[in-house]
């Protein structure tokens, strides 16, 4: 049963600050239902979302070509994520930005470019979260303790990676006491056993995909078990878990980052989802049907901006091969074009690891493609010699720029947070 428990905050603090910061109060801190053993009942209306949610990402991962198995673009997606989750204001890095230090990195070069360096250890530990747990594995809190430890590996905050708080979080207000909080998450005592339903829950596949990823995702929210980063590990765990499921094995959706456009509507569903009482009370039921159906039309929006971009990669990839005649079969030329969507920059050696080729073969086929305007060269680093699809980085950019717009079209709705500036 959800509770409420009345806490007592006694403020330390004599001097110094504000009279609302340095006040003491009687604040109410929040306890979740378990999910194990929840009952779920969808209004029709949702269960039908959550159907035509799981079909779509089905589809995605049948369908898709430029997407799959493709890490550059996977991880330019986990990167739009960690930049959005980001407390640092006015931070704009984009899709060229980042693969250029990517790729100076690949070269052994230390980049110049400490925010760009900063975001890629985060994209990193994004990315470990999407694979860290298999179909066939059990998900543990050890796990999520992980996750988080890689997320804040090299911040400020280091020292608190991979450790379950041991005192009060809060959320709005006050940064000194909760006393005017718009949400105070449990008590630290009783974090770890909430986590541990948590991820018993996450480890039982009898609901939905959709649903049960919703109802992981709000949860873990809710108990907030970190002092820092429970934004970016809770947005790990929605790719986590559509991973273990195996709805998304090869392409994962954008679902956070269409969250982070919705952020009023999902931050109002979130809270529907915090009641009192029992769980299968009316009010209990209502705000779970609000959430997972707005999770589930968040996933069928970010599946459509997918597709519209693979849609577009090919049409790029089909537009080059126009421009170059024929093309051989399993050349080296051949195997450049269909690798291009998941190496936009790369260099002679980074071609050839790519494609299977020798230096020779490989710088041939790069001269082929820059000639016919699909490279361009540019210098990366000190002195390397580097070639960029900039079309792609384009199309890549637009893509970020849809995801944040709240109607998919900036030109109709300007995006809600901030993305790389119009090309």
């Amino acid at each position: 049963m959800a509770t409420v428990i009345r806490k007592h905050w006694q403020s330390e603090v004599s001097a110094g600050l504000p009279r609302k910061d340095r006040q003491s109060c009687e604040y109410a801190a929040y306890v979740p239902d378990l999910l194990v053993g929840r009952r779920v009942v969808l209004d029709g209306t949702v269960a039908a979302d959550v159907a035509d949610a799981e079909a779509a990402i089905t589809r995605l991962n049948l369908d898709a070509r430029a997407l799959v198995d493709t890490e550059a673009l996977a991880r330019l997606l986990l990167r739009a994520e960690s930049v959005a989750s980001s407390k640092i204001e006015g931070l704009e890095i984009g899709p060229r930005r980042l693969l250029e230090a990517e790729a100076a990195r690949a070269l052994g070069e230390t980049s110049a470019d400490v925010t760009a360096s900063e975001v890629l250890g985060n994209i990193e530990a994004m990315v470990y979260a999407a694979r860290s747990v298999e179909s066939d594995e059990d998900l543990s809190v050890e796990h999520l303790l992980e996750i988080h430890r890689r997320l804040l590996s090299g911040s400020r905050l280091e020292g608190t990676g991979g450790r379950i708080r041991t005192v009060q979080n809060w959320i709005g207000g006050s940064s000194y006491n909760p006393c005017s909080a718009a949400f105070v998450p449990p008590p630290p005592e009783l974090v770890e056993d909430l986590l541990l339903d948590l991820c018993r829950f996450c480890n039982d596949d009898s609901l939905p995909a959709v649903v049960q990823t919703a109802m992981a995702h709000a949860q873990f929210e809710t108990i907030h078990p970190f002092v820092d980063g429970n934004g970016r590990t809770g947005r790990a765990l929605i790719h986590l878990m559509l991973r273990r499921r195996g709805l998304a094995p090869r392409v994962l959706p954008p679902v956070s980052l269409v969250l982070a456009t919705w952020s009023t509507d999902y931050v109002a569903a979130l809270e529907g989802t915090r009641y009192e009482g029992k769980s299968d009370s009316p009010a209990a039921q209502a705000g779970l049907n609000d959430w997972v159906g707005l999770f589930a039309t968040a996933c069928r929006r970010a599946v459509d901006d997918a597709t519209e971009f693979d849609d577009r990669a090919r049409g790029l990839e089909a537009a080059w091969r126009s421009r170059l005649g024929a093309v051989r079969a399993n050349s080296a030329t051949d195997l450049l074009l269909h690798a291009l969507p998941g190496a936009p920059i790369l260099t002679v050696r980074s071609a050839a690891d790519v494609i299977s080729r020798s230096l020779r073969a490989t710088n041939e086929a790069i001269a082929r493609l820059a000639d016919a305007r699909v490279l361009t060269q540019v210098t990366l680093g000190r002195r390397n010699r580097a070639f960029e699809a900039r079309e792609l980085i384009d199309a890549f950019t637009d893509l970020e720029r849809q995801l944040a717009s709240p109607g998919g079209d900036t030109l109709v709705a300007p995006p809600s947070r901030r993305v790389p500036r119009r090309r």
